[in-house]
């Protein structure tokens, strides 16, 4: 399978955080904790030049907890400053305003000695479509300030939200980049939907889905949906099929609808917790 999506609104939104960049003291970075450095944009780091860096790890709890500490790991010691959340889960976000604080410290004392005092921190919130930005930050301001849903492209604008005298933050809209050099890059962010299912085969990607199943997680799938095993991917497709009762007219089974089905389970975390790629040290 081929994987690209790089709409225009895309090219829009980078030329949009590119102007506002240098009214930025720092810049969140989201990554999906399942697949930490698929879900990194890599223009981001030439965006994000010379200023204060954070790393959320966002959907933490989707993810195996091990590989979670791992990954926190990995990014602490190549000098960021690293937090685990599940985003919908309020109550962690304390820890996520301290850490705005350190990591702007530098910042913030330089703006002490000459004199500057109250001036909030500004930070940008940055990943690629569906990561989970604007739930996040919603979360952190403890009421609904940009807009949500579990599908790419909900944020088209920029927003600037403002969390307390502390804090301001920017919410941009989710950005992937031009070319997959690698196209398991391309098919893990399709994975967790970050790529319009409207444009991929769906039924190919549940398959490729299932092969990675069968290779790291073996017998979940046969257990979730009390099927017989099978080597052949589309094989056990139409097992879920028959299991979930997706049919068409004449009873054939709807493999189309299995397939979705599958993906939203796993989206959704309903397969368990699952990591799709591990530090390149381990």
């Amino acid at each position: 399978m081929h994987f690209q999506w790089y709409p225009g609104h895309m090219t829009k939104a980078k030329r949009m955080m590119q102007e506002n960049i240098k009214l930025i003291d720092l810049v969140i970075e989201l990554l999906d904790a399942r697949i930490p450095l698929a879900s990194r944009n890599p223009d981001i780091d030439q965006l994000a030049q010379n200023k204060a860096r954070m790393i959320i790890l966002n959907k933490a709890d989707l993810a195996e907890d091990k590989w979670n500490a791992a990954w926190e790991e990995y990014f602490r010691d190549k000098g960021y400053e690293v937090v685990r959340i599940n985003s919908r889960n309020a109550g962690k976000m304390k820890s996520v305003h301290s850490v705005i604080q350190a990591a702007c410290k530098e910042k913030i004392e330089r703006d002490r000695k000459r004199g500057i005092l109250n001036r909030p921190v500004r930070a940008m919130v940055v990943g690629i479509p569906n990561v989970g930005k604007s739930t996040f930050i919603n979360s952190l301001a403890g009421k609904a300030c940009a807009k949500t849903g579990n599908k790419p492209g909900v944020t088209k604008g920029k927003q600037w939200i403002r969390l307390n005298k502390q804090v301001e933050l920017l919410d941009t809209p989710g950005i992937l980049w031009p070319k997959f050099e690698d196209q398991s890059v391309g098919q893990k962010l399709a994975f967790i939907g970050s790529i319009k299912d409207e444009i991929v085969n769906t039924e190919d990607l549940a398959a490729e889905l299932i092969r990675f199943m069968n290779s790291a997680y073996k017998g979940v799938l046969e257990e979730k949906y009390q099927i017989e095993g099978a080597e052949d991917p589309y094989q056990l497709l139409e097992g879920i099929a028959r299991s979930r009762n997706c049919l068409l007219k004449g009873q054939e089974l709807d493999t189309g609808k299995a397939a979705l089905l599958l993906l939203d389970d796993f989206r959704n975390g309903k397969l368990g917790r699952l990591t799709l790629e591990y530090p390149p040290e381990v």
